[in-house]
């Protein structure tokens, strides 16, 4: 079959290739692909930014996100049958979405959103998931809180904003000139356009962060929650709390440890929590999306769409930075 693979890790590192049909377990699913989501993450882990905590072993099929039917079940399986159709965010070990099938563990799959088209489905998982939990399981939004969600604009926060609005909390986000008014139709309370203002100087009082771009951001982040406020980064720096949950050895539990001491410091001096999320696939979570979304609160957002010849095309799209929302790649 073909699929998109990551060579090596580097920028040029992804290309097409026949690729061997998945081994199916017995507690798997095969899905046969009709939609891949892309996102950022994708690139990272292209680029080896990933591969000290994901040991993929090149050459491996890159993707996270997918919609499509099931062709066939492990013997272990009850809850899906040949013809369902599923979305799903792989388990990390069990990626490779960028392909015409792929093998999951039916604990980490759900029934496709029955309002939703294959494009659609396949831009939910990653983000979706994401948003949850952050949002719902770490930080226990409830109604009449203040919550920040950068990046207003782009995938996890496109979700993130519907999924806090939906949890009653008033929503600010960040997000360029163009985007101000299109973010504030997703329900937005509060936008401060980046071009503009500084966050920092304009918000304050905050129960929740969730940042997804790291950095300058990140620390600037714990000045504006309350004391005893939590921020939560999905682009680092990674902490002991991670390195404990993946049950990391212990010179990368020492490494994470040092890399996110300087945030934990200006955190702890603040008397505010960082927490560093990298989400995990659950089949369970995604069946709650999918309740709120046939309900009608939350709504992918696709920006393009590729056919799944053009896979690097759509990488290198995600790549600028400039999606409003997902970029999804079709299968015939």
């Amino acid at each position: 079959m073909k699929g998109f693979i990551v060579e090596r890790y580097h920028k040029d590192g992804l290309r097409a290739a026949e690729v061997p049909e998945p081994e199916l377990g017995d507690g798997d699913v095969l899905v046969r692909v009709r939609a891949a989501g892309v996102n950022p993450l994708d690139s990272k882990i292209r680029d080896g930014e990933f591969k000290l905590i994901l040991r993929y072993r090149p050459p491996f099929v890159l993707g996270h996100d997918v919609a499509g039917v099931v062709t066939r079940v492990g013997s272990a399986v009850r809850r899906f049958k040949a013809g369902d159709e599923v979305y799903a965010r792989p388990g990390k070990d069990r990626i490779g979405t960028f392909a015409e099938l792929v093998a999951i563990d039916q604990d980490d799959i759900a029934l496709k959103p029955t309002s939703l088209s294959m494009l659609e489905a396949a831009a939910v998982p990653l983000v979706g998931l994401t948003a949850w939990q952050a949002l719902v399981e770490r930080a226990n939004v409830r109604a009449g809180q203040k919550v920040l969600i950068h990046a207003g604009s782009g995938g996890v926060g496109t979700m993130a904003i519907q999924l806090a609005k939906y949890l009653g909390a008033t929503v600010a986000t960040t997000t360029s000139t163009a985007n101000v008014d299109w973010v504030k139709s997703l329900g937005a309370d509060v936008v401060v356009d980046y071009k503009q203002q500084d966050f920092a100087t304009v918000l304050s009082g905050y129960d929740v962060v969730l940042d997804s771009l790291g950095g300058e951001t990140l620390e600037k982040s714990l000045t504006v929650v309350k004391p005893g406020g939590l921020v939560i980064g999905i682009s680092g720096p990674p902490d002991p709390d991670f390195a404990k949950e993946i049950g990391a050895p212990s010179f990368l539990r020492m490494a994470m440890t040092l890399l996110s001491r300087r945030i934990r410091r200006q955190a702890k001096r603040r008397g505010v929590r960082y927490s560093f999320l990298f989400m995990r696939a659950s089949g369970t979570q995604l069946r709650e999306l999918t309740t709120l979304i046939d309900a009608g609160h939350l709504r992918p957002i696709v920006d393009r769409m590729f056919p799944f010849d053009a896979t690097l095309e759509a990488v290198a799209y995600v790549d600028q930075g400039r999606a409003k929302g997902k970029v999804v790649v079709m299968l015939d």
